[in-house]
């Protein structure tokens, strides 16, 4: 087997993967070489780990990333490929953000048995949402709800099945 033009390390999730393949799909074009010339590394991370409690009690950003970063520092891995999401604001000394993947659409998904739209829920209705920016607070255009559930991960496909309906908040 030929020797691999660069170790592109990145995590396990679905979303992580899917980036390092497109990320490996531009760099494979531009360099007019085959795919598997860039040898995808998955490195599991302290965020992949913790599954029992939320990980701003366990620390909050660069718990996907220190891992893949000083596997890099390491010499282990060439690049690393991660959500910016997961990016910590200031990177480690000898990491740099060296490039970025296409945005894709940004916007929010809403998901309900019981209401076509968010204008449609009942006053009061409690939103699942996984982003700390949107939990304690509902969205604009409806603040008497709240978005208080946690729920981690986005990118697997995961079937939504509720046979209970919303129900307004106590109090």
């Amino acid at each position: 087997m030929t020797e691999p033009l660069m170790r592109i390390g990145t995590r396990g999730s679905p979303l992580a993967l899917a980036q390092a393949h497109e990320a490996r799909r531009l760099l494979a074009a531009a360099n007019a070489c085959e795919e598997a010339r860039f040898e995808i590394v998955v490195i599991r991370t302290t965020g992949d780990r913790i599954q029992d409690r939320p990980l701003s009690e366990a620390g909050g950003k660069g718990l996907f990333t220190k891992e893949i970063d000083a596997a890099m520092l390491a010499g282990e891995i060439d690049a690393a490929v991660h959500s910016a999401k997961d990016l910590p604001t200031a990177l480690p000394d000898g990491i740099v953000a060296a490039g970025y993947l296409p945005r894709e659409d940004v916007r929010d998904a809403f998901i309900s048995a019981q209401a076509g739209a968010i204008v449609d829920l009942p006053r009061g209705a409690i939103l699942g949402t996984g982003k700390r920016r949107s939990k304690g607070c509902g969205p604009t255009s409806r603040l008497d709800c709240c978005a208080a559930m946690s729920r981690r991960g986005c990118a697997r496909p995961r079937p939504v099945r509720s046979r209970r309906p919303c129900s307004p908040m106590p109090g």
